[in-house]
C-alpha cells in the first residue's frame, strides 16, 4: 500500500475474482469515477422516456446501471447472493420512487443513495440481530460451562485465501479489514476510494454535510489502517509460532 494515504484503499484492492454470472463480469472492477457527459445525457433521455410511459426505457436504464449497483452491494456485504438480493431491492425502490427524483443531483448519485441505504439498513439489522442472539446465548448458557460455540456466529467470515503473490495477499488483507469496520465507515471508504466519488457526491449519497464526510473518511481510514496492521501482526505471530513448533529439537 506504499504511496497511498494512511488507511486509504489502493484501487487494486477493490478488485476480486470474476463473478460466475455473467462470465465477463468483475464485481470489484472500478466504474468510471467521472462519467462522461453523454452518460448523464443518456440518463436524462431514459428518465424522460420513462415519464412518457415508454415500456422499454426501464430496461435500458437498469442495464446500464446494474453492474455498478451490484458491485457496490458486493463491496458492502461481501456476499454475492446477498448482494444480488440487495441490488434487486434497490432497483425496486428506484422504480417505485422515480417520480420523487427532482433533478437536484445526478440520477446516478440518487440511485447510489438508494442502493447504499438498502445495504446499510441490512447491515445494521444484521448487527442488531447478531448482538441480540449472542446475548441470548450467553444468558441461556451461563450455567452450563460457558460453551463457546455461539461465538461462531460472530466469526462467520469466509476464510482468507492464501496466495504467493504479495499484491493478492495485500488485497485480501485490506478487504478482510474493510469488512471489520462499522458499516458507515465502510460506506464512505467504498464511495470515495473504490468508486472515486467527490466529497459533494458522497454527502448527497449519505445525506450528511461535506464536513461530516471528511471527518468520517479520516476516522474510517485510521480504523482501516489499524485493522490491517493488527491482521499483519497476527499473521506474523502465527507464522513465527508455526516455525518454532516445526523446528527440529537439538539434542545435547
Amino acid at each position: 500500500m506504499a504511496g497511498q494515504s494512511v488507511g486509504q484503499i489502493a484501487p487494486g484492492a477493490c478488485r476480486e475474482e470474476p463473478h460466475p454470472h455473467p462470465a465477463h463480469y468483475h464485481p470489484f472492477a472500478l466504474p468510471d469515477p467521472h462519467p462522461e457527459p453523454e452518460d448523464d445525457a443518456q440518463d436524462t433521455a431514459a428518465l424522460a422516456a420513462i415519464r412518457r410511459g415508454d415500456p422499454g426505457a426501464w430496461g435500458d436504464l437498469i442495464q446500464r446501471h446494474q453492474d455498478r449497483i451490484y458491485s457496490m452491494c458486493v463491496r458492502m456485504v461481501r456476499d454475492r447472493e446477498l448482494a444480488t438480493d440487495l441490488a434487486q431491492d434497490a432497483f425496486v425502490k428506484i422504480i417505485k420512487g422515480i417520480d420523487s427524483f427532482d433533478g437536484r443531483s445526478r440520477l446516478t448519485t440518487w440511485m447510489t443513495r438508494i442502493a447504499m441505504n438498502v445495504c446499510l439498513s441490512k447491515l445494521r439489522s444484521e448487527k442488531l440481530r447478531r448482538h441480540a442472539s449472542l446475548e441470548g446465548m450467553s444468558e441461556s448458557r451461563s450455567g452450563d460451562g460457558g460453551s463457546d460455540r455461539g461465538m461462531e456466529l460472530e466469526q462467520s467470515r469466509e476464510p482468507e485465501q492464501t496466495s504467493g503473490v504479495e499484491t493478492h495477499e495485500d488485497r485480501e488483507r485490506v478487504l478482510a479489514a474493510l469488512r471489520l469496520l462499522d458499516p458507515d465507515q465502510r460506506a464512505v471508504l467504498i464511495l470515495c476510494d473504490c468508486q472515486g466519488n467527490s466529497y459533494e457526491q458522497i454527502a448527497v449519497v449519505l445525506g450528511v454535510a461535506v464536513g461530516t464526510v471528511k471527518s468520517r473518511l479520516f476516522r474510517a481510514r485510521a480504523a482501516l489502517r489499524d485493522a490491517v496492521e493488527r491482521a499483519s501482526r497476527d499473521r506474523l505471530g502465527s507464522s513465527s509460532r508455526a516455525s518454532s513448533s516445526s523446528a527440529p529439537t537439538r539434542r545435547p
